[in-house]
């Protein structure tokens, strides 16, 4: 799996239509009309997410592995 930082995560959110709906700390959540899910990304400068983290956000918000 390649890997991505939270920055970088965020960008393809907003661009796939999830709409930033406030940032506690460094921990920026996503919310998008329609649906329940939450997603919290963790963004730390450039710092790539763990894999695991990756794999379930990805998940949630319906990304595949070739859009990152």
């Amino acid at each position: 799996m390649k890997q991505v930082s939270g920055k970088r995560l965020a960008s393809l959110l907003t661009k796939k239509g999830w709409n930033l709906r406030r940032i506690n700390g460094s921990h920026h959540i996503f919310g998008m009309p329609g649906r329940r899910e939450r997603i919290t990304v963790p963004v730390h400068g450039n710092k790539p997410l763990k894999s695991g983290l990756l794999r379930h956000l990805m998940k949630l918000a319906e990304l595949e592995e070739d859009e990152l």
